[in-house]
């Protein structure tokens, strides 16, 4: 075989692998808390979009009844990333020796949690749960953190916290009367709310510990992270170009409508009344030293993480 034609094969061998190298995507799976929030739909909504797959990422996505599932699935590396876990259930995980790290803010502000009651309920305020239950999705989660701080702020020593998992089972829950109060997120719930079904009774910003601070966070598995550095970083980069898109483009609306099955309109209402575009800014954990203090009041967290600890837990990608 002359040189030339053995140069020419090369070169040929060598451009189908990187044409394979190109077009080969990376596959991450995905525990995600609470399938149709607006802030847990970005992985949803960029995949659809197709913004993952051009950062070479394909996503396994499964949902779960609140992020105490989604953390322990991220503990366990059924999964390689936890998306919406407490904040404060990461600092006690992380406190307890389990491998996970955060990845990225994921909600600041807790004002897309509500509590609610029947509307023929005696209960008029959060002050008046006293002696009644009162329903979080799971342990450590940030609902549950939120239950926990209004038992504290309002002295309800006689509430009884009820785990109940997501929105569609505490509807249920309430609708039937085995809890007195129950949780939800926009969307779910609004058209409750429309027609009188149910009253709102507080929100989550109604717990001062949690108002104005992040309270959720994006996991990941630490040995996850070892490995695959740069899988992780391309996927942070595709995060932050969904949640631009999902504020700026009309077509994200679509998508995330489109999915849930439900009107545009109320797509638009669950993102402009309950989630200004800094709730769901990944790049910065608001808040980060009272939370900590809280984590310990809340007894969540034994003793204040130190300053080395927390740098060893918190890695933020560069943008």
């Amino acid at each position: 075989m002359n040189q030339k034609r053995w140069a020419g094969m090369i070169a040929g061998v060598a451009m189908l692998a990187a044409m394979q190298a190109a077009s080969a995507e990376d596959t991450v799976k995905l525990a995600v808390g609470q399938r149709g929030n607006w802030d847990t739909s970005v992985s949803e909504i960029g995949q659809r979009a197709g913004i993952f797959k051009k950062h070479g990422l394909v996503l396994e996505m499964v949902y779960t009844n609140g992020s105490g599932e989604t953390q322990q699935a991220v503990i366990s590396g059924s999964v390689d990333l936890g998306i919406a876990g407490g904040i404060m259930g990461a600092l006690s995980a992380y406190a307890k020796g389990a491998p996970l790290r955060i990845l990225s803010a994921e909600t600041t502000g807790a004002g897309d949690l509500y509590w609610y009651v029947k509307a023929d309920s005696p209960i008029k305020s959060i002050k008046d749960v006293d002696g009644h239950t009162i329903a979080y999705s799971t342990h450590g989660s940030s609902t549950n953190g939120v239950v926990l701080a209004f038992i504290k702020q309002y002295k309800l020593d006689k509430a009884k916290p009820v785990a109940m998992g997501g929105p569609a089972a505490n509807i249920t829950a309430v609708m039937s009367g085995q809890v007195d109060v129950g949780w939800a997120a926009p969307p779910f719930g609004l058209d409750q709310l429309d027609k009188g079904d149910i009253r709102m009774i507080a929100t989550g910003n109604d717990a001062d510990v949690f108002k104005g601070q992040t309270v959720r966070v994006n996991l990941v598995n630490a040995n996850y992270l070892k490995e695959h550095q740069d899988i992780v970083n391309r996927y942070m980069k595709a995060y932050r170009e969904t949640v631009a898109f999902m504020y700026k483009d009309p077509k994200a609306l679509e998508i995330y409508s489109d999915w849930l099955k439900i009107s545009v309109a109320k797509a638009k209402r669950t993102r402009d009344d309950f989630f200004k575009p800094p709730a769901i800014e990944p790049d910065k954990i608001v808040g980060l030293d009272q939370i900590v203090k809280d984590a310990v009041e809340l007894k969540f967290t034994a003793a204040p993480l130190t300053k080395d600890q927390l740098a060893d837990l918190i890695r933020i990608p560069p943008q």
